[in-house]
């Protein structure tokens, strides 16, 4: 099973159409979004190319290979331009023995995991901060924002054959 997993777009074109040339380039199965879609919220600026009907329109084109999450920054509304569920506060995904659990991380965070098997993945947004690392048998992914990152680094995650890579866009 090959994702591209990605984060906090915050209604970006300019980093959204990025995204969408990385999924172009990589093909996955599915991908996976973990909120702050399509606004920017009262605390952000504005990304570059703020459009988020713009944004919709683009994700809409892989409606039938999303599986998003809802952040922070989302609302009942934007799912009234989306045609892919996004209001789940968490999704799960197997794949053999291993467990995903994807969520935003303004609920689930790492200070306050669900409960998971050892050898699951915790798989998160949020923070804009990118991360790759194990804890307590769980293993951690942050793949940072692409549109506003509070680490310099645009980025999204590519999860291949059991393993995770934080990449740049």
């Amino acid at each position: 099973m090959k994702l591209v997993i990605a984060s906090d777009i915050h209604g970006s074109a300019t980093w959204c159409s990025r995204l969408l040339e990385v999924i172009e380039a990589e093909q996955p199965d599915m991908i996976v979004l973990l909120g702050d879609l399509l606004y920017h919220g009262p605390r952000n600026p504005l990304p570059d190319g703020y459009a988020p009907a713009e944004v919709a329109a683009m994700l809409n084109r892989y409606a039938d290979r999303i599986i998003a999450v809802r952040g922070n920054c989302d609302s009942e509304v934007d799912q009234m331009i989306l045609d892919f569920p996004c209001m789940g506060d968490y999704s799960i995904l197997v794949d053999g023995a291993k467990r995903l659990f994807f969520t935003h991380g303004h609920v689930y965070q790492p200070d306050n995991l669900p409960k998971l098997p050892q050898g699951s993945a915790f798989i998160y947004g949020h923070t804009h901060v990118r991360r790759n690392d194990l804890y307590q048998g769980i293993h951690l992914v942050n793949p940072g924002s692409i549109a506003l990152p509070k680490d310099d680094v645009r980025g999204y995650a590519l999860y291949e054959n059991g393993t995770f890579e934080l990449r740049d866009l």
